[in-house]
């Protein structure tokens, strides 16, 4: 995919969350977006590794970056301690015309933004480390939570399994809304 196609569908991307009541800061984007890749045609072919806080693609950080210089989204500073909120910038309108691919996968990329639109920074972190953790092919199912609580030591041993249902969830939803299904745990994208 080209980054006028991958522009597109991450300025669409950071617009759901807003649709949704929600925070769209890069946290926000770089979760989804992790999830939304997972998700059967959305190729955006992000390579994501575990960092801060959980999973983070440095070239869909340079991506966001370059789509700031290019006038497809802006950063809106927010009061302490907020980090910026992303919104679109004065060409993504022309960047949407330009680009059929957001138009191809709305309805996935409004899927993913629905899931996650209630989430907090704590709560997009364990469900997007979940599923860091279910594509190592080398972690057995059995011990996913004790992988979580060892990768991510704040987040607690009760947590780590709830963070893997409501993957489960998601998956599930996926499959209702008609979007295939989200990669079977231990396969790769």
């Amino acid at each position: 995919m080209n980054d006028v196609d991958r522009s597109a569908i991450i300025v669409e991307l950071a617009a759901q969350p807003r649709a949704h009541g929600s925070w769209a800061g890069e946290t926000h984007v770089q979760k989804a977006a992790c999830l939304m890749q997972e998700l059967p045609g959305v190729p955006v072919d992000f390579r994501f590794v575990l960092y801060k806080h959980g999973p983070f693609a440095f070239g869909l950080r340079d991506l966001l970056n370059r789509m700031e210089t290019w006038g497809y989204l802006q950063l809106e500073v927010q009061p302490y301690p907020y980090g910026p909120k992303i919104v679109d910038g004065r060409l993504s309108a022309s960047l949407k015309a330009e680009s059929d691919a957001p138009r191809s996968y709305t309805p996935r990329i409004e899927f993913v933004a629905g899931q996650l639109a209630g989430c907090n920074v704590s709560d997009l972190e364990r469900i997007a480390t979940a599923l860091f953790i279910e594509c190592e092919a080398a972690v057995i199912p059995a011990k996913r939570a004790e992988r979580l609580t060892e990768l991510k030591p704040h987040i607690s041993p009760v947590e780590a399994p709830k963070a893997f249902e409501r993957l489960a969830e998601i998956r599930l939803s996926a499959q209702g809304a008609g979007f295939g299904r989200f990669l079977e745990a231990g396969q790769a994208g």
